[in-house]
């Protein structure tokens, strides 16, 4: 069979033999279907919170409110994506209550991602709401190197550091729009994941983005009741305890096109796992009838973290290593990776300014990803790359770190990944990848080296153009 693969600027194709199976998410099993009228369900979910009052009842005129979105990292901008409808609705449900427009701070919680631009903003909160809070003031991206606005909340019951916004900490109100969407980073987005990594600072992060988390034997398959994401609800509810005050959380269920399927609003405690219940049902897919010897996929040039990410080996690894955490559950013991990448040595220094140093270390002085885990913290304090990270958009210094953590996950569970189509082939071997010209030939030396003649195969042709799925076998229960 022919495929077409996403790679770089372009497509790739591909000639894959014709017993091999595909899967697109969102075609091969429908999405539950999506709502009709998001803003009804978004306004009757407002009004109607699980485990806390409606904000019509917990705001008082003169109160300061906060209300904190998802970065473009996160879900949809069409117009009536999960922002567009609630925050709005959020701000009618506050003035009910004789919350004043003026008093109303609008927080984008970026985290160590980096800041979102003016009009990147006016594309996710649509024109209207940007125009009129940008020209006040009133729009934000959090800062997580601003020592003037964190406040040390000390640690947690189990030793995490947590620094936050003081915005938000001081705030009346506070009100959390998020995104329940497959993440292979602890489940799910959204919920008291949206606090405790978008708010805080990079040593919060530190507590769960690291190796000594993400190589543990619960983080992979994908799961919801992984340390790291025990340690992200309990930064979270530390984050409450010591405000003294709940977070009013308002999350999408999403599908395939960031689609509202369902809203919860309410304590996150309470609104998260029923919030789960829904969302698995177009996440975690019980498809797959027999386990795979070789998955095959593409990247383009730019997805989720930003222009690059396809082809900047570091980001390529955390990409790759994705598609493990989210895929364990229908890989062979002898599974093989082959990635059509352009792998054309495009950094994109703007946004990944500390890179190539990351890079060279990495060739110069350690035998396995997690070996550069040392440098991290004189790399992320260090002033030039923190000064890029708050003036010039580029992401914290300390990112490079998480994605270094995740990318060795493909050596732990693979028995090879295949870059094909790389124009820069040795940045690709430098990671450790094998390289081939083509999908063809990378699959010829699989055969010979890793799974034999008749491998089952997968292609994946639209990995990360669409929001994934967490793949599961047909017949066997799948335990969170």
């Amino acid at each position: 069979m022919k495929v077409s693969l996403e790679y770089g600027l372009e497509m790739m194709e591909a000639e894959l033999p014709d017993d091999a199976d595909v899967f697109v998410p969102g075609e091969t099993v429908p999405d539950p279907p999506f709502l009709d009228d998001p803003v009804a369900a978004t306004r009757r979910s407002l009004r109607n919170p699980i485990g806390m009052d409606p904000l019509q009842r917990m705001a008082h005129r003169g109160d300061k409110v906060t209300i904190v979105f998802p970065d473009r990292v996160k879900g949809g901008e069409q117009a009536t994506s999960h922002r567009k409808v609630a925050i709005p609705l959020a701000i009618e449900e506050l003035e009910r209550a004789g919350v004043a427009r003026k008093d109303i701070l609008l927080i984008c919680s970026n985290g160590l991602h980096r800041k979102n631009a003016p009009h990147e903003l006016a594309s996710l909160l649509g024109e209207p709401l940007f125009s009129e809070f940008w020209a006040s003031g009133q729009i934000i991206n959090h800062d997580s190197e601003d020592p003037d606005h964190l406040v040390d909340l000390g640690t947690t019951a189990t030793g995490d550091q947590v620094l936050m916004n003081r915005y938000v900490y001081e705030s009346d109100v506070s009100v959390l729009i998020g995104h329940t969407l497959g993440n292979p980073y602890g489940g799910y987005s959204g919920g008291y994941k949206h606090c405790s990594t978008g708010l805080t600072h990079w040593r919060t992060i530190a507590a769960h983005h690291v190796p000594a988390v993400m190589h543990r034997p619960d983080f992979v398959p994908v799961s919801g009741s992984s340390l790291m994401r025990r340690k992200m609800d309990e930064i979270a509810m530390h984050m409450e305890d010591r405000m003294g005050k709940r977070f009013f959380c308002c999350d999408a269920v999403l599908d395939t096109s960031a689609r509202q399927i369902e809203i919860n609003s309410g304590y996150g405690a309470e609104m998260q796992p029923l919030s789960w219940v829904t969302a698995d049902k177009r996440t975690y897919v019980p498809w797959a009838k027999r386990k795979y010897d070789v998955i095959v996929f593409g990247m383009p040039r730019a997805f989720h973290y930003g222009d690059g990410m396809g082809t900047n080996p570091v980001m390529m690894m955390q990409a790759i290593s994705a598609q493990v955490i989210r895929h364990l559950r229908i890989m062979s013991e002898r599974c093989v990776f082959i990635v059509a990448s352009a792998c054309d040595g495009f950094f994109n220094d703007v946004i990944w300014p500390y890179m190539h140093e990351v890079y060279g270390l990495l060739q110069a002085e350690c035998n396995t990803l997690p070996d550069i885990h040392h440098h991290g913290e004189r790399i992320a304090t260090d002033p030039a790359y923190v000064a890029k990270y708050r003036e010039a958009g580029a992401f914290h210094p300390f990112h490079p770190f998480s994605m270094m953590a995740c990318g060795h996950l493909t050596e732990m569970h693979t028995s090879a990944t295949y870059i094909v189509g790389a124009k820069a082939p040795g940045y690709a071997r430098g990671m450790g990848l094998k390289t081939r010209a083509t999908v063809e030939e990378a699959l010829e030396d699989a055969r010979q080296k890793y799974v034999g003649d008749h491998p089952s195969i997968l292609v994946l042709p639209r990995t990360f153009r669409t929001a994934a799925v967490h793949l599961c076998m047909k017949d066997e229960p799948v335990h969170q």
